[in-house]
């Protein structure tokens, strides 16, 4: 096997392509449902929220297992979220809105789970842009501070996907009691929490 195959990066890669990936091949055997816009609309936007929540749980399992170098591919899972997030607002843009822009201010304005996905996409934008060592470095302790702004951005994306959601509401509310479970372990009790669960469950490295 090769150096490269023995990258973790390599196989997270590939694993994150895999929802575009499936898109394409229903595209190409017709199996995208009697609506195709809604169905890649849908699937976009699930695997962006998905990407976020993801993206969130580096942090807590750094900690759980003490494992510093799940840090590394945080940033990597964090521009595939951007990365289908801009899927699904290409797909509105585009095969939704045919590229109209009064249309598309109409709905932002008057439909309330478009305007909350807009901001969040909005927001996801200087996340995306400064997310290399360089701006890092350029933009110091404000580039922690911007890029905090994950939380409220995956807030947005949970409200989003509940206020599309019309009939059953199961799946946001599995994805918002996840994205509270992931910012609650953030907090003292929820860091202490994480301490004692490493401390029962992990074994210590020598």
């Amino acid at each position: 096997m090769g150096a490269g195959l023995r990258n973790p990066k390599v196989w997270i890669a590939l694993a994150c392509l895999l929802p575009l990936a499936r898109l394409i091949a229903l595209g190409a055997s017709g199996g995208l449902g009697a609506n195709p816009i809604e169905f890649i609309t849908r699937s976009t936007g699930t695997w962006t929220l998905i990407g976020l929540l993801v993206t969130l749980s580096v942090t807590p399992l750094r900690r759980l297992t003490g494992r510093a170098d799940l840090v590394r591919y945080r940033r990597m899972l964090g521009l595939f979220a951007f990365f289908y997030a801009c899927l699904h607002f290409t797909t509105y843009v585009w095969l939704d809105q045919f590229f109209d822009p009064a249309a598309i201010a109409r709905d932002i304005v008057k439909r309330p789970f478009i305007t909350v996905g807009f901001s969040a996409f909005m927001l996801l934008i200087p996340l995306a842009a400064t997310s290399t060592h360089a701006m890092m470095r350029r933009l110091g302790r404000r580039w922690q501070q911007l890029h905090r702004l994950v939380y409220p951005i995956a807030l947005l994306g949970v409200v989003h996907f509940l206020w599309l959601v019309k009939k059953d509401l199961t799946e946001p509310l599995v994805y918002g009691a996840i994205l509270a479970l992931l910012l609650a372990l953030r907090l003292p009790w929820g860091l202490n929490l994480l301490g004692a669960l490493r401390a029962r469950f992990v074994p210590a490295r020598s």
